[in-house]
């Protein structure tokens, strides 16, 4: 026998298409998996209404890009494009500064 190595299968038999515990496995059987299975691309709402600009003044607008606590809301959940979510940002941290748009959410209600 040559000094190369020998790699044989793990005890047990081959692990491929074996739906036991682990990481391994066929993916393709399994439907979902931790996230809920394949998505859709989503589209920039921007980008579909071919809007160039983001208007600082349209608060009601806005709104829709902030969290309840009143963060903007990431790219992945909107599904903006990055060009949009800067203008997007912008334009909020703008609409912040007239106080068209608050800083925080409503204060936590003490009991």
């Amino acid at each position: 026998m040559d000094n190369q190595m020998r790699f044989s299968s793990p005890p047990g038999g081959s692990r491929e298409g074996s739906s036991e515990g682990g990481r391994g496995g066929d993916r393709d059987q399994r439907r979902g998996g931790r996230f809920g299975g394949r998505r859709l691309p989503r589209v920039c709402p921007f980008c579909k209404a071919k809007v160039d600009a983001v208007d600082y003044k349209d608060a009601d607008m806005l709104r829709r890009y902030l969290s309840e606590r009143g963060k903007i809301k990431p790219r992945r959940k909107i599904g903006t494009c990055a060009r949009h979510q800067r203008r997007l940002s912008v334009a909020v941290k703008r609409a912040r500064q007239i106080a068209l748009l608050p800083f925080a959410g409503p204060a936590p209600r003490s009991e």
